[in-house]
């Protein structure tokens, strides 16, 4: 079955930095863009990040833009998410998915992973 393995997340000071992992198997890892959504309780999934599978191409949200860098290791068909100068209001549960598009407008993707939880303090 398709997995989707989030890992990463924990507590940091605003300002600091986090990395967190997305594992993927049981799909074909070029065939798919993977994303990063996160969610806080009484909102909407919001996209944060997606990069392709094929050629590498990535999209982010405006609101996380010269903060964090997703990349890509195909040989292990991880997807990593380096977030820096982090905020309190970047403290959600975030998500990994997979789907034929990035499509961070649209929370309807083929796969989810579980959510890792990252709080930042201030």
């Amino acid at each position: 079955e398709v997995q989707l393995q989030a890992s990463g997340g924990g507590l940091v000071q605003a300002g600091g930095s986090l990395r967190l992992s997305c594992a993927a198997s049981g799909l074909t890892f070029e065939d798919y863009y993977i994303s990063w959504f996160r969610q806080v309780p009484g909102k909407e999934r919001e996209g944060v990040s997606c990069i392709s599978g094929s050629d590498g191409s990535t999209g982010y949200a405006d609101s996380v833009k010269g903060r964090f860098t997703i990349s890509s290791d195909n040989v292990k068909s991880t997807v990593y998410l380096q977030m820096n100068s982090l905020k309190p209001e970047d403290t959600a549960v975030y998500y990994c998915a997979a789907d034929w598009r990035c499509g961070l407008e649209y929370p309807n993707k083929s796969y989810w992973g579980k959510g890792t939880l990252v709080t930042v303090s201030s």
